[in-house]
């Protein structure tokens, strides 16, 4: 089981804010911790409702880390996240001030539209596949 994915963020505070707040994911934990050279860090996990997998939210230490903050996929859309109401989803969303990259459309798969987080990466909104119109 794919237990964390780590997303490196700029600040721990604003990423909680923008996955618990606005996404409506679970902070499962806020624990002090240490790097492995002894630095004061946090162990933050956040994760979808109903899900198994979090993210672990990683603030930057250092000027590589800094630099991939909201590049770790290179533009492409990397996270995908599935809803059970797309359009209260989105819409919320957008009324929170989410960016959106495209505009919602119907693929076979379902409802989509990418939007940003609060770091720059790109993610897929997900819902059930339109109901095909008589």
């Amino acid at each position: 089981m794919l237990e964390l994915v780590t997303l490196v963020v700029d600040d721990y505070d604003k990423a909680i804010e923008f996955f618990v707040i606005v996404l409506g994911f679970a902070l499962v934990e806020d624990v002090p911790s240490l790097t492995t050279d002894g630095r004061v860090k946090r162990w933050v996990v956040v994760r979808p409702p109903a899900a198994q997998t979090g993210l672990l939210l990683a603030r930057a230490d250092g000027d590589t880390q800094r630099s991939i903050v909201g590049k770790q996929l290179a533009g492409r859309v990397g996270f995908f996240l599935r809803v059970p109401d797309f359009e209260a989803a989105y819409h919320h969303m957008r009324d929170a001030g989410v960016v959106f990259v495209t505009e919602p459309r119907d693929e076979p798969y379902g409802r989509v539209v990418v939007f940003e987080d609060i770091a720059g990466n790109r993610w897929d909104l997900l819902g059930l596949a339109a109901v095909p119109r008589p």
